[in-house]
């Protein structure tokens, strides 16, 4: 299959971005410039936060009902998300279509509850009609908005502004942009809630016994590494050909180095053996004490895999993909390997 470079840089923007600055572009110059708006979008965002985002995070962890998320249309969708990851992050949110509140489904709410109302416009006549409704059950009203010189904005107690960004559609009418930075704010307001509440790894595992978050928050380093014969290890004598042979064979891209009385020494790696064949012209039979990295990263047994992925994606000077589980005494009982970390538990 042969194709054609253009002459224009990938992902160069466009300065208007009107429907004829795109034309004749490739499909993927016009990700790029997509992605480079809405990019610039979610970022204005941080200069907008700020004193009403910080009384909203005050409001909701405070509150001791549920919080009523509703919106309309493409709006409704990102509503629903929202409420979604709330109380998937242990604020307990729920979606409710303001068409539905109006024909008897604002029976679920309660005095204790509030309300988030998600409108692009800030006039959106189906959450308008919703708006005294709350207001006769004293409900807190936060809205996510474009501006809070809106209908909805001054009707709100609390707004939280998005601004108008610029809409990814050509013609400036389908929401895209600002569907984009409404999420954020939604995703803001549940980071912000998960560290105001001191939520723990424990906590999120609670609310997805099934799945993927759950099953690495419940699980730490002794349930996922290597041990015993397929914990890769070589002595302190041994040459770079046996160390070699232990790295093809348990298949984790390296091996630990023990000293007579178990205790770890080092590590080699799969990395360290690109840099010692570029210095030597015949290391196979060198010693790997001579070779290895005296100094590898360590954890221990009980460490919440979320955290062992972490001290990877952390390490100076940059991430690694295998971590050498010791115990008290330093004595390593098996390898972590990055790939570990994403496997479902073994049976």
């Amino acid at each position: 299959m042969s194709s054609t470079r253009s002459s224009r840089p990938p992902g160069a923007a466009f300065e208007d971005y009107r429907p004829e600055a795109l034309v004749g572009r490739s499909a993927s110059e016009v990700a790029a410039a997509v992605v480079r708006l809405e990019a610039a979008a979610v970022l204005d965002l941080a200069s907008r936060v700020g004193p009403m985002f910080d009384q909203a995070v005050e409001l909701l962890a405070g509150l001791r009902g549920q919080l009523i998320v509703s919106g309309v249309g493409k709006s409704g969708l990102v509503a629903q998300r929202i409420a979604a990851t709330l109380t998937a992050t242990t604020t307990p949110a729920t979606f409710l279509h303001p068409s539905d509140a109006l024909h008897g489904d604002l029976g679920i709410l309660r005095p204790e509850d509030a309300a988030l109302l998600i409108s692009k416009s800030g006039d959106t006549d189906e959450l308008l009609r919703l708006v005294p409704l709350l207001r006769e059950r004293r409900v807190p009203i936060l809205l996510i908005t474009a501006s809070a010189d809106s209908p909805l904005g001054r009707l709100a107690d609390l707004v939280l502004e998005h601004g108008r960004p610029r809409e990814a559609c050509p013609h400036g009418l389908a929401p895209t942009t600002s569907l984009t930075v409404a999420g954020v704010l939604g995703d803001a307001l549940a980071v912000a809630l998960i560290l105001r509440h001191g939520r723990s790894l424990g906590d999120l595992a609670v609310l997805h016994p099934g799945g993927a978050i759950g099953r690495a928050a419940g699980m730490q380093a002794r349930d996922a590494m290597r041990a015993g014969e397929a914990m890769p290890r070589v002595a302190l004598d041994a040459t770079l050909r046996e160390a070699l042979s232990e790295i093809v064979t348990k298949r984790v891209g390296m091996t630990t180095v023990l000293g007579e009385d178990g205790v770890l020494a080092g590590v080699l790696t799969d990395g360290d053996l690109k840099r010692i064949l570029l210095r030597h012209a015949d290391p196979l039979d060198l010693r790997v004490q001579t070779l290895m990295n005296p100094r590898p990263r360590t954890i221990a047994s009980d460490l919440p895999l979320p955290e062992a992925v972490r001290v990877m994606e952390d390490n100076e000077p940059g991430p690694i993909t295998s971590l050498v589980v010791v115990d008290p005494e330093g004595r390593p009982i098996g390898v972590l390997h990055l790939h570990d970390c994403l496997r479902p538990p073994r049976s």
